[in-house]
């Protein structure tokens, strides 16, 4: 009879014994203490890799036809540094006016919202009574004021946090951006000399993820700009006010995948019914709203991520929940390929086959007692 220890014995001993396994674990662990510990410090590195990613593939399009690497880095990246010159310089400012006239809109939105609330009792006394709507209209109350309170204290602090946050990434995102498309040969071969001397394994995972992680990034970043500009059309066709606003947030709702469109819901169907009332043209926003997200998970996804996803909805939650609850923003934007790391590695991984099956059944029955 064997011991209790010895399947968990020969277990490491299998594996701990593989020098590729070895080096793909040692590998993951280094790369989760990096962002763990390093994540908060090394955010312009990160969104300059996506960045330079989007790029990449514009870039080897290019060099199929013949241009050299060299010129169509430099191509791409001024093409680059104009579009988002441009859209800074055009959109920017109508975001921020629609921002501060939500804003300054805020308090008529909010009795109108205490009349509705009223009328309640009249309309479905039934279900509601004055002192119901009396006791939620102070929990309301107080609630604001203390949320307002909390914003106030801490705006003078967090909008200078953020102004030199956003100068600093102004100056170091296109040199990184740059350096990274410039030197990806240099730096890629200045990696893989840390990289442990069996890395085959490493290298299998890598190539798959490293496609998968392109693909998804550039498919994004184009679902982001569709979704965005579909929602803008609808609701200045409809008459919606704050359409560009409104219709930033549906395209970045596509970044959190089922989740982001429940979320942006809320705002869509406040901004409407405090503009329309509960009159057809609120209907009308709200199944506009609802066709764009349908064609989004209908067409675009199966479209832009066929090859990139390929996951089941509740991994993709489950995988939200976790990288978003540790890594904030970039944890949700990544989710999806960090649960593809997850399975390429699970796929990776050597599996027992059936001759080590058959040696461990006559090892085991060879061993001590």
């Amino acid at each position: 009879m064997s011991t209790p220890m010895y399947p968990i014995r020969r277990w490491l001993n299998r594996h701990l014994s593989n020098p590729q396994v070895v080096g793909l674990t040692v590998m993951l662990i280094i790369g989760v203490a990096v962002v763990t510990f390093l994540g908060s410090m090394l955010v312009p590195v990160f969104a300059s890799i996506v960045l330079a990613y989007l790029l990449e593939g514009i870039v080897r399009t290019l060099t199929r036809y013949r241009v050299p690497r060299g010129p169509a880095v430099l191509i791409v990246y001024l093409v680059f540094l104009l579009c988002l010159g441009a859209t800074l310089v055009t959109l920017l400012p109508t975001i921020v006016n629609q921002v501060i006239q939500l804003v300054e809109n805020l308090p008529a939105m909010l009795e109108q919202g205490q009349r509705a609330l009223l009328r309640l009792p009249e309309r479905y006394p039934a279900y509601f009574s004055a002192e119901q709507v009396a006791a939620l209209l102070d929990t309301i109350r107080r609630e604001a004021i203390s949320y307002a309170r909390t914003l106030a204290s801490s705006f003078s602090l967090a909008s200078v946090v953020m102004v030199v946050t956003i100068m600093v990434y102004a100056v170091l995102l296109p040199v990184l951006i740059f350096f990274f498309l410039w030197d990806k040969a240099r730096i890629l071969g200045w990696t893989v000399r840390f990289l442990p001397r069996h890395y085959g394994l490493v290298a299998s995972v890598w190539h798959e993820v490293d496609l998968q992680i392109g693909n998804y990034v550039r498919g994004k970043f184009v679902e982001v700009g569709i979704v965005w500009l579909g929602s803008y059309v609808t609701f200045l066709a409809l008459g919606l006010e704050f359409a560009m606003l409104l219709a930033l947030m549906v395209g970045l709702s596509v970044i959190i995948p089922y989740v982001g469109a429940i979320v942006v819901t809320l705002p869509i169907a406040i901004v409407a019914y405090f503009q329309f009332g509960a009159s057809s043209e609120f209907m009308w926003v709200l199944v506009a709203y609802a066709v764009i997200q349908a064609i989004d998970a209908n067409i675009l996804v199966p479209l832009l991520f066929s090859e990139a996803v390929n996951l089941h909805p509740v991994a993709i939650i489950i995988a939200i929940l976790i990288f978003g609850g540790i890594w904030g923003f970039w944890g949700v934007f990544f989710a999806i390929p960090l649960a593809n790391l997850i399975q390429a590695v699970i796929n990776a991984w050597p599996r027992v086959g059936a001759e080590d099956e058959d040696e461990d059944e006559d090892d085991a029955a060879e061993a001590p007692g």
